[in-house]
């Protein structure tokens, strides 16, 4: 990360939120579903798939948790209406995992359920480092009874390739990103060469265990090699996907996408847009 970059990550907790509000809007779709569906349908006609992404995170009260969970069926519903070709993401904390397990596993499972019966599939979002076990605990027992679920690996963290081994053992589908959150090193590789390593071997591990691999990533280099292996170890076009963010990299997006590659947009959208710029512009500074 060069010295502007970094100057531009140190400084995003002083930069003013109009101007954080206007860096997001090229990779959030806006406030509204129906902004997000018309992002979707664009999207859908260019070759990409897509996941929708209902901004928002930790939920304070039971009220919250169920007003979230009717929120995430609107989308569903939204997604059958339109016939658009996309799935959705979803936040334990939103459903009220902070609350209790108990009520954020029932749901969960509702919300997957639903989502089920109309042919759409759910990932499960991981979030940050006190949530990862618990996420995959929820995430692995629910796809014995669903298939259409699936979680999400970072990179960074120190015990991915345990998790990484665990689900493909499962046959959980895995989504596998960098990581965003700012962990202690303790628990999270820091140095960037450092993670891209562990992603190559993560990556190599869940394309030899036979489960259905979201490549989550615009790193040209990781790119490159997810190529190579999936040409070296014969990997059918329907056990892979490439996923990239919205707005981020659009020339290496038409670059799969016309090679013949599925690909996946993630397609944020929501009122609750100012912590998921902040992260996404600590992360990448290159976005500003």
């Amino acid at each position: 990360m060069g010295i502007l970059d970094r100057t531009i990550a140190n400084s995003v907790a002083v930069i003013p939120r109009p101007v954080v509000r206007r860096i997001s809007r090229r990779y959030i779709a806006g406030d509204t579903l129906e902004e997000a569906v018309a992002v979707i349908r664009d999207l859908n006609a260019r070759g990409c798939v897509a996941t929708i992404d209902l901004l928002g995170e930790s939920t304070e009260s039971k009220a919250d948790a169920a007003r979230t969970l009717r929120d995430y069926k609107r989308v569903v519903e939204a997604l059958e209406e339109h016939d658009l070709r996309s799935g959705i993401s979803i936040k334990l904390t939103g459903l009220g995992l902070n609350l209790s397990e108990e009520l954020c596993r029932a749901n969960l499972e509702e919300i997957v359920e639903y989502a089920g019966a109309r042919g759409r599939f759910v990932r499960v979002d991981m979030e940050d480092s006190p949530y990862t076990s618990v996420t995959l605990d929820m995430v692995t027992g629910l796809h014995e009874r669903h298939g259409n679920v699936g979680a999400v690996i970072q990179a960074y963290m120190r015990r991915s390739l345990e998790d990484v081994n665990r689900l493909a053992e499962a046959g959980v589908s895995v989504r596998l990103c960098k990581g965003i959150y700012d962990e202690p090193r303790r628990i999270a590789y820091k140095d960037f060469d450092t993670v891209r390593e562990n992603y190559r071997l993560l990556l190599e591990e869940l394309l030899r265990g036979g489960v259905y691999v979201g490549i989550a990533t615009h790193d040209e280099f990781l790119v490159w090699h997810a190529l190579r292996l999936i040409h070296q170890l014969e990997i059918p076009k329907d056990r892979y996907e490439f996923q990239m963010l919205l707005g981020v990299d659009e020339e290496l997006r038409n670059i799969l996408v016309n090679a013949g590659h599925k690909l996946r947009v993630y397609v944020p959208f929501g009122e609750d847009w100012y912590e998921y710029s902040s992260r996404r512009l600590k992360e990448n500074p290159k976005i500003a």
